[in-house]
């Protein structure tokens, strides 16, 4: 398989920095020499700060492919799913260029986030930064324990990554798609332990499953199956962001194929049911993206 960005798998760290831009028109070739070496400069930082784990990926925008890469495309990349169910929607805010910096040191991140929009230059647009940070044991702001049933070993590249099977061209990329969440924490709050508990379907203190599942659960909505039983599932790379004010979940999916995180996404919004995740009560999502992250050869190759 293509070498893929390693920053797709990256493991567990303590902070986040997200960068989401708009490309300027006329600086294409630049952009794809600065993507070319992508990885070679995040390899840089991270051997002079090894002690970080520092990884970083680059996504390119559905809707910009086009103009940086032409019509030779990965063949499942589809523009965000624009899904309204009720008073229940997923709102759709497209970028032209995602990137995910993640490490054990915040100010490494920001030397890297200041670095990277220093090569850009005016060949860009700075839309939004987030910055991620663990919270307790890697727990969202409502308590519950985030990400707890992600893929471990070999099975998080294959969940994550395209094979060559099924698209040789682009194969070690992935596709992804972002969305930044806004707790309604004040209600979420006044929730009864044992309510909150009905909601996620799980135990808030150990992550066990409930024994009775409401099939409204956040659980039962995101925990899908295809025809042949087995489970549709991401690689799921979120963490929590905040102020004192404001408080959240910057959501990353990341597949070989964007059909899963479509799937779950109507799930939980009731597009094709009578239930909906009754978390979506407590929290609004504000932004929705999709992306693919091509691997280190496609970038080095096409710029």
């Amino acid at each position: 398989m293509a070498k893929f960005q390693r920053g797709v798998l990256a493991e567990a760290n303590l902070h986040s920095l997200y960068l989401l831009f708009k490309l300027q028109a006329g600086f294409e070739d630049k952009i794809r020499k600065i993507l070319a070496e992508f990885q070679l400069t995040i390899e840089k930082f991270s051997q002079d700060f090894s002690e970080s784990e520092l990884t970083a990926f680059a996504a390119i925008g559905s809707e910009y492919w086009f103009t940086l890469y032409g019509s030779h495309k990965p063949e499942q990349l589809t523009d965000f799913p624009n899904f309204k169910s009720g008073n229940h929607i997923a709102p759709v805010t497209p970028y032209d260029l995602f990137i995910q910096i993640r490490s054990d040191r915040v100010d490494v991140n920001h030397l890297v986030g200041t670095h990277l929009c220093l090569l850009f230059g005016d060949s860009v647009h700075l839309q939004e930064q987030v910055k991620g940070f663990r919270y307790l044991d890697g727990r969202d702001f409502t308590g519950f324990i985030e990400g707890g049933d992600n893929p471990h070993g070999v099975k998080r590249q294959q969940v994550a990554l395209v094979s060559e099977y099924q698209d040789p061209d682009f194969a070690g990329g992935s596709y992804i798609h972002i969305q930044r969440y806004r707790h309604l924490l004040s209600s979420w709050n006044e929730l009864s332990l044992a309510e909150q508990e009905k909601i996620i379907g799980r135990s808030k203190t150990n992550n066990q499953l409930l024994a009775d599942q409401e099939p409204s659960s956040h659980y039962k909505t995101t925990h899908l199956f295809d025809e042949y039983n087995q489970p549709i599932e991401y690689l799921n790379q979120s963490m929590p962001y905040g102020t004192m004010k404001m408080q959240g979940l910057f959501a990353i999916a990341c597949c070989h194929t964007p059909i899963a995180f479509e799937q779950i996404l109507a799930s939980r919004l009731g597009v094709e049911s009578e239930y909906f995740d009754r978390l979506l009560n407590y929290t609004r999502a504000e932004t929705g993206a999709a992306f693919f992250a091509p691997s280190v050869d496609f970038l080095k190759y096409s710029a």
